[in-house]
């Protein structure tokens, strides 16, 4: 860091560089960091007197930058943050000609680099290293090229920029430029060629392309040294990133940068981000604002300064969530610009309406977006100070309207085009998760960040029965309309195959044979799993899909070993074998798709290891925080990503059970209410014997008369609650009564039920269905 600091302090036009901070009593200031170590004291002095004349202490006092250009170039830049002074930066200069005007705005955002550094240093008795982690904090990476070799010294700030890890970079000049873009490569290597003159810089500004593909323009400073400290010939260099060009380019060069950061901006607000690094520092204005055009209203987009104060009093009576939204009727000046779609110039002292009052009371640059004939949207720019308006300046706004209305155009389209995706996806993915006895579920869906934002991801949470819940996660193959399409008629079609009580291989060769008979080109993969709440009991079924992880009580994590059959879609008999797992309390079961596993630059089993690695590492006791753990930085993902887990606690209260098979007699009912009254005795719940008696006469009477075949009836006890179960062999629901007068002779069992019951209900069960009712037991009663 120490060198790379020297590098770039030359690059800035400075010799040497010192921190110093008030004193004790505030009498003195002291050196607190200096960029040279001079053993024989020609150094910066330690210490300086506050009521002095000297460089440093006058920028202190009157909190303003003092640049000299005596025989020895200095400047002294007050250390600020929060309204508070901490100290002031002190730089000599390299050269007799001083510092020029792009050396000098790096060194102001380098002294508040150093004063948020200082603020929470302040008060130490010590010297503390500011100068080189402030050099960090903005982002600037210096190298060293040694051309006979093809080797480049390279420090981890430029590594960063590039889009290089420390670990994977091998110190060839050839590696850093094969990150940047084809039609920049000449440029690039002409420039960092040794010149036949040493020490003559020179600068470029270049594209690179990031390891999930965005790009970034950085701006690279270089000159070459002719015998290096090892006798070498040697080009030294900083690179910076460039989020916009210096104020000193051409305007042609201008629109060519704005051109290319247009043609990478797809939504709306990078839009509105581009406009404003285009224009608001490169002519020195205090506001920029972009609105769309959108049935007669205008939609504020981005404001900078984004705090609502630094805008009209009127502008904040209309601000609704985040931006302003007004009828161009508030705002005829406006309206006027977008009828005739010529740009309005208006210099200092113009009267406006109110709603443009503050905008730009030194100038105002208003500015319609034309696209295809028509107006996009409107561009404010204002200024505090009277401002002309030079020839060159107007070109530069008329040639810029013209791109951003064009870019926003196409902005809406992307956005509306995602907005639709997104209401597809979040129309076709369970709103919310049922709440589970004796566990928790929790699930993740991440969209691709890369073209169409929809996906093939899905997963569910099916409640079978109180003590038994089934999990799925699929994925089907593609990024589509189509491909959501399909995800969603499979995700209806396993759960309502597993609400019909089929077993989990059963579920999935119905879906299987469901989804070749559709007749896509499309496949799907999925893994299913059965969980017994109660007993912890596992039955998992996979389709071409990853397998399962578990998290142990005791931390450590593992794949689960399933047997794994095809994809779904291709073999309408294929097989799907079932693989089982019994679950202690506090496993933790993870299922996921290959989005958050997978990538050109991660393998399958580093990824599987990587997820693994954070399963084990993250906190149980929070589900939502371990998911959100799991998904970690995801940054531009190249596919959706679905993540479902489920933390297995145990049920607090295990039920007590007993079961009677009722045989077709003509006492039947009789038998099974003499079960059911020694039953409750047993429980010692007699207290509820009058309405679970009824209940009990009621079901296993219309089983019996309007069904064939077995009937069954379950008891079970759970808590203050009685739960009534009668299972037959029709899948048909009993059907209440239309219409109940005094001639009805059938339907008044049904109507009973219910009245004596907390909750009733039918749900499927294989070969049949099964009808239940919940009796609640008088508090006090149950031991």
């Amino acid at each position: 860091m120490r060198r790379c600091l020297d590098r770039v302090l030359t690059f800035a036009g400075a010799a040497q560089a010192a921190v110093y901070a008030p004193g004790a009593g505030d009498r003195e200031l002291r050196l607190v960091d200096t960029s040279t170590d001079s053993p024989d004291g020609s150094g910066p002095p330690d210490r300086l007197e506050l009521s002095g004349d000297s460089p440093a202490a006058r920028a202190y006092r009157t909190d303003r930058p003092l640049w000299l250009t005596a025989d020895t170039p200095l400047g002294a830049l007050p250390l600020d943050a929060d309204g508070r002074r901490l100290g002031c930066l002190v730089v000599e200069g390299a050269s007799a000609d001083g510092f020029d005007v792009e050396q000098r705005r790096f060194l102001e955002r380098y002294a508040d680099a150093l004063a948020a550094l200082l603020r929470p240093a302040a008060g130490a008795t010590a010297p503390t290293p500011l100068l080189a982690p402030a050099l960090r904090s903005l982002r600037v990476g210096s190298f060293v090229v040694f051309p006979d070799t093809g080797l480049i010294e390279a420090d981890e700030t430029l590594l960063d920029l590039v889009g290089i890890s420390p670990q994977d970079f091998d110190g060839k000049a050839d590696t850093l430029l094969a990150h940047a873009l084809p039609e920049d490569m000449h440029a690039l290597m002409s420039v960092l060629e040794p010149s036949a003159e040493a020490s003559v810089r020179r600068d470029l500004e270049f594209r690179v392309r990031g390891p999930t593909g965005e790009m970034r323009w950085l701006s690279l400073s270089c000159r070459a040294e002719a015998g290096g400290p090892d006798g070498r010939d040697e080009v030294l260099g900083v690179v910076t990133a460039t989020p916009v060009l210096r104020r000193g380019t051409d305007d042609v060069a201008r629109i060519q940068w704005l051109t290319a950061a247009l043609d990478d901006a797809a939504t709306v607000r990078d839009v509105g981000r581009v406009v404003v690094a285009a224009l608001r520092e490169p002519l020195a204005a205090d506001r920029v604002a972009l609105a769309a055009l959108q049935d007669d209203r205008l939609l504020v987009t981005v404001l900078d300064p984004p705090q609502p104060t630094a805008w009209p009093e009127v502008w904040r009576s209309e601000w609704r969530t985040e931006w302003p939204d007004a009828p161009l009727r508030a705002l005829p000046t406006l309206k006027a610009a977008l009828s005739d779609g010529r740009m309005d110039l208006w210099p200092a002292g113009t009267e406006l309406e109110p709603g443009l009052t503050g905008v730009g009371d030194g100038g105002l640059a208003v500015l319609p977006l034309p696209a295809k004939g028509q107006v996009a949207g409107v561009c404010l720019v204002g200024w505090e100070r009277p401002h002309e308006f030079v020839p060159e300046e107007r070109s530069l706004l008329t040639a810029t309207a013209a791109l951003v209305g064009q870019a926003l155009k196409r902005a809406h389209a992307h956005d509306a085009e995602q907005e639709l995706a997104t209401m597809l996806q979040r129309s076709l993915l369970p709103r919310r998760l049922p709440e589970l006895p004796g566990g928790t579920a929790v699930a993740r869906y991440l969209p691709a960040k890369r073209g169409l934002q929809v996906g093939g991801d899905w997963y569910d949470v099916i409640a079978l029965s109180q003590d038994r819940v089934a999990l799925v996660i699929g994925d089907v193959q593609g990024h589509s309309a189509g491909a959501a399409t399909i995800m969603g008629q499979m995700r209806t079609a396993v759960r309502a195959y597993a609400m019909e009580g089929h077993p989990p291989d059963v579920v999935v060769s119905h879906a299987n044979r469901l989804l070749v008979a559709m007749e896509t080109d499309l496949f799907a993969t999925c893994c299913y799993a059965e969980l017994d709440m109660e007993e912890g009991n596992t039955l998992f079924v996979r389709a071409g899909h990853l397998a399962p992880l578990v998290r142990r009580p005791d931390g450590v994590t593992e794949e689960v070993d399933v047997t794994g059959g095809p994809p779904l879609g291709i073999l309408a008999e294929a097989d799907f074998p079932m693989t089982a797992l019994e679950l202690a309390p506090g496993t933790v079961l993870a299922l996921v798709t290959d989005g958050l596993v997978e990538a050109a630059d991660l393998p399958l089993d580093e990824g599987m290891r990587r997820t693994r690695a954070a399963l084990a590492a993250a906190d149980p006791a929070d589900p939502g925080a371990m998911a959100d753990k799991l998904l970690g930085d995801a940054g531009r993902r190249e596919d959706d990503v679905a993540l479902l887990l489920l933390r297995y606690d145990g049920m607090k209260t295990r039920p007590i059970r007993a079961g009677w098979m009722v045989w077709r007699l003509p006492d039947a009912v009789m038998h099974a209410r003499r079960f059911t009254a020694r039953t409750l005795r047993r429980w010692k719940v007699q207290e509820a014997a009058d309405a679970v008696l009824l209940v009990v006469s009621e079901l296993v009477t219309n089983a019996l008369v309007h069904t064939q075949g077995p009937v069954r009836l379950d008891l079970i006890l759970r808590g203050d609650r009685v739960r009534v179960c009668v299972s037959d062999s029709s899948p048909r629901a009993p059907a209440k009564p239309v219409i109940v007068d005094w001639e009805s002779t059938g339907g008044r069992g049904l109507l009973l039920v219910e009245a004596m019951s907390e909750s009733s209900g039918s749900v499927p069960v294989a070969g049949g269905k099964q009808v239940w009712s919940e009796i609640a037991v008088p508090e006090g009663v149950t031991s």
